[in-house]
């Protein structure tokens, strides 16, 4: 089984199971208990995690102060650029604008608000405002580039409108040795080839592409929203590609961000606040990877945020592939509500610590795919994660699943977290090359939901919970395939099937006619399958084929995990349950997480 293009196969969730059907394949039983009842017979109470939601309501765009339709104009300044000269037409009392040559400086002394049309073209031009006043600028077919600075250096401190129509290119110059632009003072920052003191709204149907060469490709030391229709496109060879110091928001839109491998230490998306997504088709490539930057060594990454990062709707991809570049990376919590995310990292961790580490240090920094300091909460998204070289998802809090789809692959913990980590509903496929599939350093807690994890062998196994520090898996409810095995004195409060199993043969779990499930083998594996559902029955024989035809099955994950129908052909094994299992080894211990370190 191929293990990163099985996962960008189109996942379709499983639809709920109607309450007037005759014949639930998963079963019902279990999937409401109570988490915090006494399941260990030793008298242990797993702490089980509570869900928790990101709190985050954006303002509809449609009647968002972000949105220019809101806002009343109090008149139009027309800026064409021509090669090395720049034509300026129309007056608004209180504003004052010069130029030299095919530099432009527009002055907002006045009470009304001002919308700038640039348009034409130059290669040696720029556009800088100053303002007490919001304002548009509406870029309409221009092509900007400075050799001094920034294309555009917005000094205005209030929220700047900007509308795209027609095709706009914008792009900055090569700094000095100090890092800085030609042009640039000590008085006022430049930090990007569009750069901006105040809020960076986008908006309008046309396009932007943003050529930096220099710093930044856009940056605002407030914020940076991107609403319905425009796309915009950011290359950057040694910057960040959009940075919101205060958040960065994805409405809607077209985004593509693409960082080059000279870029080092630098993120696609950064903000020191929020990053949330609730709409849009954004696509970020990061070949840049860690590396010293200011005295230290710093990771890359697709999106960095220092606070929350939350998506409830729109697309996201992220392919990262530089040394010790993570997709997502946050240093607090992480909302995955809706939307869709797909994230590839093929990156080899960087620095001193390649081999056999499991956390950042002062000297290395590990390429993931999902990477948080603080919780990771999964309850609507479709999350497709791989990694190559490290986990694919990390938590170094806890893990709580309680809806939408986890498909993951790594060659490491597929899925780990620092404390206890819950599944409850949703479902979850983590397939490791080389550790365990779910790696809890507290509890692992599965009471709803569908999980099918995968482990590379012994020592690892496919689910593992941190028994050398008295924690346990606990298997309250929810179907389970574990292939690799459960660590050993799990608890079961229902039945379950353990089994021997062959690579790359595909098996379908059967009670009479009636398909509980079916499942693709991969080519690696530990020994040992167990399966667990809710309608198994202790001490009730099942039949479990192997290379049988399934008709009527319904995917969940496609090509690897469906539910439903009836299986015919195939060869028949007799395999009956029980409520004894004692698991299959001690696992791997856990690999616990590090410190705050590099992320």
């Amino acid at each position: 089984m191929s293990t990163y293009k099985s996962l960008l196969l189109a996942i379709t969730v499983l639809a709920a199971v109607s309450c007037n059907k005759t014949y639930d394949p998963w079963g019902n039983n279990g999937m409401n208990q109570d988490p915090n009842q006494n399941w260990n017979s030793g008298g242990t109470t797993p702490d089980a995690t509570d869900h928790e939601a990101s709190g985050v309501t954006i303002e509809d765009e449609a009647s968002s102060e972000d949105n220019s339709s809101n806002t009343t104009f109090g008149g139009i300044i027309t800026v064409t650029f021509n090669t090395s000269s720049a034509t300026i037409s129309g007056s608004v009392e209180g504003v004052t604008v010069t130029k030299e040559g095919a530099y432009v400086t527009a002055t907002n002394e006045g009470d009304k608000i001002v919308k700038y049309i640039l348009t034409g073209s130059s290669e040696d031009g720029g556009f800088k405002l100053y303002s007490d006043k919001k304002q548009a600028l509406l870029l309409n077919n221009l092509t900007l580039k400075s050799t001094t600075g920034a294309a555009i250096n917005n000094q205005s401190k209030k929220r700047t409108f900007v509308i795209l129509e027609g095709t706009n290119t914008l792009g900055d110059c090569n700094v000095n040795s100090d890092g800085d632009y030609p042009s640039e003072t000590d008085s006022e920052d430049m930090k990007a080839a569009f750069f901006s003191e105040g809020q960076l709204c986008f908006g309008g149907t046309g396009s932007l592409t943003v050529n930096a060469v220099g710093k930044a490709g856009i940056t605002s030391d407030d914020y940076v929203r991107f609403l319905t229709g425009p796309t915009v496109t950011v290359n950057s060879s040694y910057g960040h590609g959009v940075r919101g110091k205060d958040k960065i928001i994805v409405s809607g839109g077209t985004i593509n961000v693409n960082l080059e491998s000279t870029a080092t230490g630098k993120k696609c998306f950064s903000t020191d606040s929020l990053a949330c997504f609730v709409g849009g088709n954004t696509t970020l490539t990061n070949k840049a990877g860690a590396g010293t930057v200011d005295g230290e060594v710093t990771g890359a990454a697709g999106i960095k945020s220092d606070s929350k990062f939350v998506i409830q709707g729109g697309t996201l991809t992220i392919t990262a592939s530089g040394k010790g570049c993570k997709c997502i990376s946050g240093d607090e919590k992480g909302f995955f509500e809706g939307g869709t995310v797909v994230c590839k990292s093929t990156g080899a961790n960087y620095g001193s610590s390649n081999s056999g580490w499991h956390g950042d240090s002062d000297n290395s920094v590990s390429s993931k795919a999902i990477k948080f300091d603080g919780n990771l909460e999964f309850s609507g998204a479709s999350v497709t994660a791989y990694c190559s070289s490290h986990e694919a998802i990390e938590s170094k809090g806890t893990i709580y699943v309680s809806g939408g789809i986890i498909s993951a692959t790594s060659s490491d913990d597929v899925l780990n977290s620092a404390s206890t980590m819950t599944i409850s509903n949703g479902t979850v496929y983590a397939y490791s090359t080389g550790n365990d599939g779910l790696d809890a350093n507290g509890n692992m807690i599965i009471k709803g939901g569908t999980v099918y994890a995968i482990g590379c062998g012994s020592p690892e196994v496919a689910i593992d919970a941190n028994s050398e520090q008295n924690y346990k898996t606990y298997i309250l409810g929810g179907n389970i395939i574990a292939l690799g095995g459960i660590e050993s004195g799990a608890s079961y409060s229902q039945a379950v099937i353990s089994t021997s199993w062959t690579r790359n043969a595909s098996y379908s779990l059967c009670d009479g006619d009636n398909v509980l499930y079916s499942f693709k083998a991969p080519a690696s594996g530990g020994t040992g399958l167990y399966m667990s559902a809710p309608s198994l029955v202790s001490g009730t024989s099942y039949t479990l084929k192997t290379s049988a035809t399934v008709n009527g099955a319904e995917n969940i994950v496609e090509g690897i995990l469906s539910t439903g129908g009836t299986a015919t052909d195939g060869s028949s094994t007799t395999v009956t349950a029980s409520t004894s299992a004692s698991g299959s080894g001690m696992g791997g211990g856990g690999n616990q997480p590090g410190g705050p370190g590099r992320w």
